[in-house]
């Protein structure tokens, strides 16, 4: 809860850094995964927002150094708020959904949870089943229309459906720039090289690959107005801009358990990097973006998309780690256009209550001022 942690920035961040073990790249003296995917926080307090019942902050905690980023979301960690504000009295339930209006303060924007509730809490069992993630359970519906443009203030940055960048030491690439759930930089697989089937461990062996797309990420968020100059780009924010590569379906190999998936049974194929890496499946806001893309004509992503996706809303998108399905509309055309919908499903569950104790120390070493 808000409440819990201090109100100067500084100290909250130096509390924040201690109850995950960071800067430390195996977090031993924490409660971090050692994983940049594990390494996060979810902030909930009371709406600072009329349309909202509860604030929900993102904080990304550095692992190897002493970095918590706010810049950003994460559409996961998002699928747990409505059920922790529901279990914890700050939203009234109600059967058999209750939905949960969530001001996003890092994005500044709205997020609508419907979240299954029995008996005055938010369900756990269910048979629905993610891509990546063991088991099933209940279905909680995360609708990020109103994320757009969140960080940009528009849905098209740059107002076109595509630019073409002029990246040092890379040449002329072209991309499609969207900004929704999360900014996301958009290129085809093949000027890289590739086709969008590798398993991150395939990617992340070619560390000249992982040069040029920081390259064209810098170039990306210097044209979006993110940074003055391109050289910049590595003070942003990892979630700021995403880099994702776009391949048209086609069958590949399941890095996590070795299968198949029919390129039959996807849309459209992507493979997205994440702090100098590759995400091990898809991320939530990657999601939402890539969906959004694929409804705006002339695209990279509306391009490659399957043809019998073109005109229905579900979208299906093939990952390293399987599929992930997302509803879209997107109303009128280039600068005008619109983001309706952008559902998908997710779950969530309690795991375990508890305090977390930070050494007295932390406090008493700190110099900043309250209210920073």
């Amino acid at each position: 809860m808000e409440n819990e942690l201090p109100l100067d920035r500084l100290l909250r961040n130096k509390v924040i850094r201690a109850i995950f073990g960071s800067p430390d790249i195996r977090q031993i003296d924490g409660l971090g995964g050692a994983d940049p995917l594990t390494s996060k926080l979810c902030i909930i307090g009371p709406p600072t927002s009329k349309n909202a019942d509860v604030d929900y902050t993102f904080a990304q905690v550095s692992i190897n150094t002493d970095k918590v980023d706010y810049a950003g979301n994460c559409g996961n960690l998002s699928a747990g708020v409505g059920p922790f504000a529901i279990d914890e009295g700050l939203v009234r339930p109600i059967e058999p959904v209750t939905k949960v209006r969530i001001h996003q303060v890092n994005t500044n924007s709205l997020i609508t949870a419907e979240v299954p509730v029995k008996n005055g809490k938010a369900s756990v069992i269910g048979e629905y089943r993610i891509d990546g993630v063991p088991g099933t359970g209940a279905r909680i519906l995360l609708d990020f229309c109103e994320t757009a443009g969140g960080v940009t203030g528009q849905l098209l940055p740059t107002s076109h459906a595509k630019d073409r960048l002029r990246v040092d030491d890379v040449g002329d690439v072209e991309v499609s720039i969207v900004d929704a759930g999360n900014p996301v930089v958009f290129l085809r697989a093949e000027s890289m090289g590739l086709n969008a089937t590798e398993t991150p461990n395939q990617i992340e062996s070619k560390p000249k690959l992982l040069t040029k797309i920081e390259k064209i990420r810098g170039s990306a968020a210097e044209l979006m107005g993110l940074v003055d100059d391109k050289e910049k780009a590595a003070e942003l924010s990892p979630y700021v801009p995403f880099i994702a590569m776009i391949g048209r379906p086609t069958d590949y190999v399941r890095y996590t358990t070795g299968e198949i998936v029919n390129g039959s049974d996807v849309d459209i194929l992507s493979r997205l990097f994440f702090m100098q890496g590759v995400h091990k499946a898809y991320p939530i806001t990657g999601t939402v973006c890539t969906g959004a893309a694929a409804r705006i004509p002339d695209t990279i992503v509306n391009e490659a998309l399957n043809a019998k996706a073109q005109n229905r809303q579900k979208i299906k998108i093939g990952h390293a780690a399987g599929i992930i399905e997302i509803e879209v509309v997107v109303e009128g055309q280039g600068s005008s256009a619109r983001l309706t919908r952008a559902a998908l499903g997710r779950t969530a569950r309690r795991i375990m209550d508890g305090y977390v104790y930070v050494r007295n120390d932390i406090y008493s070493q700190h110099t900043g001022t309250v209210g920073n």
